[in-house]
């Protein structure tokens, strides 16, 4: 509720014509009367803003809502008990060292979105609907708690949202209000615990690394069992792969190979050795030209 300017100017009236009527007849008592008649006029306009409802109780009984503009009222019997606020408020709360399914504490805090759907309601049925609408928030939100888990009470936040507003809605219906949302802003839980997520975690991911580099094993042992039954009845390309591989070790500046003497006769590696080296003494010498075939 608000002052308005109506009652100033019924103010003005009223008491502007006493005094008129005093200046007419020469009776100061006309200015008496007009004085009281324009505070009881004054008193009666009362003006209610958009988003809000007036609750009258007249002689302490309710009678109606007025409002949005102006309204008026019988002075000293009726009676504008309060304004009841229609748009969206935002309430926010909290648990502090609640314990979860799993008995370990966190601290939550939420912020809870609700609108008055029925001011008749909010007025007369409960005290105080918006302290009243706090705490039925906060234990909501530690019976939520109390009966999740932890693990839960991180991944599934949409879940437990919903189920506190549900929660939450249930309780503050009967006093005409409604709940439209609920979002938890923080979890907070010990540092010590924090640590130990933190190592578990890791463990874990070094375990998936480990998997995986198993993994990669069998296959690369599933391919040279392949190999092997492919150079098993050809020995001509188990001595071509072979001389492949000695010559890519060869060729690398440095490198140092002991191969068996057998192998020199059987594979005419005395040939590629001598071409490898011959590579060799011409890249040190900066000839860039191809070795002859």
């Amino acid at each position: 509720m608000i002052m308005n300017v109506v009652s100033v100017l019924v103010f003005a009236v009223v008491a502007g014509a006493g005094f008129v009527l005093t200046m007419a007849t020469g009776s100061p008592t006309w200015v008496a009367g007009g004085v009281v008649l324009a505070v009881l006029a004054a008193m009666s306009p009362r003006v209610a803003r958009q988003w809000e409802r007036a609750v009258v109780l007249r002689l302490g009984r309710f009678i109606g809502l007025q409002g949005p503009g102006l309204f008026w009222v019988i002075p000293f019997v009726d009676v504008v008990a309060r304004s009841i606020d229609q748009r969206m408020i935002t309430t926010g709360f909290a648990a502090e060292q609640t314990l979860t399914s799993d008995t370990v504490p966190v601290n939550v805090d939420a912020v809870l979105f609700w609108v008055v759907h029925d001011p008749e309601k909010a007025a007369l049925e409960v005290q105080n609907y918006a302290a009243a609408v706090s705490w039925a928030a906060q234990t909501g939100l530690r019976d939520i708690i109390g009966r999740t888990s932890l693990a839960d009470l991180l991944r599934g936040r949409e879940k437990i949202e919903h189920d506190l507003q549900t929660l939450i809605d249930q309780r503050s219906t009967p006093w005409g209000i409604t709940v439209q949302a609920v979002e938890m802003r923080d979890i907070v839980i010990p540092s010590s615990l924090q640590d130990a997520m933190s190592r578990e975690a890791q463990a874990s991911r070094e375990k998936q690394a480990r998997i995986i580099l198993g993994e990669a094993e069998v296959e690369i042992a599933k391919s040279f069992e392949t190999a092997a039954k492919a150079y098993q009845n050809n020995p001509t390309a188990l001595h071509l792969r072979a001389m492949n591989m000695l010559y890519e070790g060869l060729k690398e500046k440095g490198a140092l190979m002991i191969v068996p003497s057998t192998a020199v006769e059987s594979m005419g590696l005395g040939g590629m050795i001598g071409m490898a080296a011959l590579q060799q003494s011409r890249l040190a010498g900066g000839d860039k030209t191809p070795p002859a075939e």
